[in-house]
């Protein structure tokens, strides 16, 4: 068991856009933490998801294969595929003691608990989300509130109602649970090396943060969403298209007051909405996951392992937070779903300070922490390990020439579930998204149209530039298929 292979820190939070952080550009959110963070490693400004939906994108970033490789493409499934391998459950087998906090959504959480795979994880604190779950009997949070709170879950959450609502105070938080639960495993005396997954639920809706959190963001001197009135008429094409916003909105002139089933606000946006007041409230979400993230990186220093530790930050996808008049998630491709934060820290051993434009995936994540393990990338691996570039041996701005993202039936929980199935491909200029079986499909020119607000699809200007981009976009797509069974032989 080698002593020189790092500690890792793998936080990932749920439905963080890539725009929410001050330091990469956006100076209405304090994240003094993740700030810090920047400073002593390298960010990624083009990071880029493999599905806009939860189970997927995870399945995706923990095996490094892509989903029409591991067919994990759906919220809901019944189980996870065994022969799909987790990184986790490949660090395990060489040592390295493996431990998870949160949510892993991998399968239905639906029931007592989500069936478990061969996962690696040796300790599992399971929370999947931080509203009472009536269903289930098994959440570590909840049993934290009242074995060590003296808190009754339940009643706690009596009275946060609606979808942008005041929550639970910050010291009683899952987002607080989660770092403290994540010190004590980092605690734990061992002869090896450890690998934390931390999965908070925030800023994921419904958009609660604590009240002390929320009464330090003013709503009116925020900026609107990203929106059009042309949007209104413009969303009227995907009634077909599976998604959690029935139809646009216009997110100026909404309010936030109408409270709606507290059992499906995470799941079911209201109609109307006021976009200011929502980004206030999950702006002062993000602000208590950065808070917490410093405690652990202050707990990691002060134990002196900083050195011997890679710490990874990034979200699973984003949230649409008024843009274009929607909210929430579905199949929708635009830049606030699935483009997120990045960031990797291992002080010593990569770049520090350095904030990279390189297209990368999250796919590229689980190749990546082997790489630094020291642990042989399996062939089947599809991502590409970053490590090179964090390490300062290869171009900061170059990784891939395109990204690719997915939605195949993704989602469950959207009012009309309709059986969708779309591709992204995106080169760093151009966005091309095929909605399968829908006949039609959407060609954005970011660097004129970073809005995303005109689409040049049917543009008559533009068919020759739209035939071309489409043949990148089959080839990108088909080659996020596996080869199958690593061949031997010739014959």
């Amino acid at each position: 068991m080698a002593s020189d292979r790092p500690n890792i820190l793998w936080y990932c939070t749920d439905q963080q856009r890539y725009d929410t952080i001050a330091a990469l550009g956006n100076p209405h959110i304090r994240t003094p933490a993740l700030d810090r963070f920047i400073e002593a490693g390298t960010a990624f400004r083009q990071a880029y998801v493999q599905s806009p939906i939860c189970t997927p994108s995870r399945a995706s970033f923990l095996t490094g294969r892509y989903p029409a490789s591991t067919h994990v493409h759906r919220n809901g499934n019944a189980y996870f595929p065994s022969s799909e391998k987790l990184v986790t459950r490949i660090l395990a087998d060489h040592g390295y003691d493996c431990g998870l906090v949160g949510k892993l959504h991998l399968a239905s959480a639906e029931g007592e608990m989500e069936k478990r795979t061969d996962d690696g994880y040796r300790m599992m604190a399971w929370s999947h989300h931080s509203m009472p779950e009536p269903a289930s009997r098994r959440n570590d949070y909840g049993r934290w509130l009242k074995e060590e709170k003296g808190v009754d879950h339940a009643e706690l959450f009596h009275d946060v109602k609606g979808f942008c609502t005041p929550g639970v105070p910050a010291d009683l938080h899952q987002s607080t649970w989660c770092t403290e639960i994540a010190m004590r495993f980092i605690d734990e005396p061992r002869d090896g090396p450890w690998m934390l997954s931390l999965n908070p639920f925030d800023p994921h809706p419904p958009f609660d943060p604590p009240p002390e959190y929320l009464a330090r963001y003013d709503p009116e001197t925020l900026p609107d969403p990203l929106f059009r009135p042309s949007d209104l008429e413009r969303q009227k094409g995907f009634q077909n298209i599976c998604q959690q916003s029935l139809e646009a909105s216009d997110p100026t002139i909404g309010d936030n007051a109408a409270a709606e089933d507290s059992e499906f606000t995470a799941t079911h946006p209201p109609a109307s909405f006021n976009g200011r007041g929502i980004k206030a409230a999950y702006y002062a979400m993000i602000e208590l996951l950065d808070d917490q993230f410093g405690r652990l990186i202050d707990h990691l220093d002060a134990r002196g392992e900083l050195e011997n530790t890679l710490i990874i930050f990034h979200s699973d996808h984003g949230e649409m937070l008024g843009d274009h008049g929607l909210l929430y998630k579905g199949c929708r491709f635009f830049e606030g779903l699935v483009h997120v934060p990045l960031i990797f820290c291992w002080r010593g051993q990569i770049q520090d300070n350095q904030i990279s434009d390189a297209l990368v995936e999250l796919v590229d994540l689980a190749p990546t922490v082997l790489d630094a393990a020291g642990i042989e990338i399996p062939y089947y691996m599809q991502g590409q390990s970053l490590l090179p570039l964090l390490r300062g041996e290869a171009d900061p701005s170059v990784h891939k020439a395109s990204v690719v993202c997915e939605f195949n039936d993704a989602l469950g929980s959207a009012r009309h579930s309709l059986p969708t199935h779309a591709t992204m491909n995106f080169d760093g200029r151009y966005k091309t998204v095929v909605y399968h079986g829908h006949g039609f499909g959407e060609l954005f020119d970011l660097d004129e149209d970073p809005g995303e607000f005109t689409n040049l699809w049917d543009h008559p200007e533009h068919q020759e530039l739209r035939h071309r981009l489409v043949l990148n976009h089959l080839d990108a797509i088909m080659a996020t298929s596996s080869a199958g069974i690593e061949r031997v032989g010739r014959f």
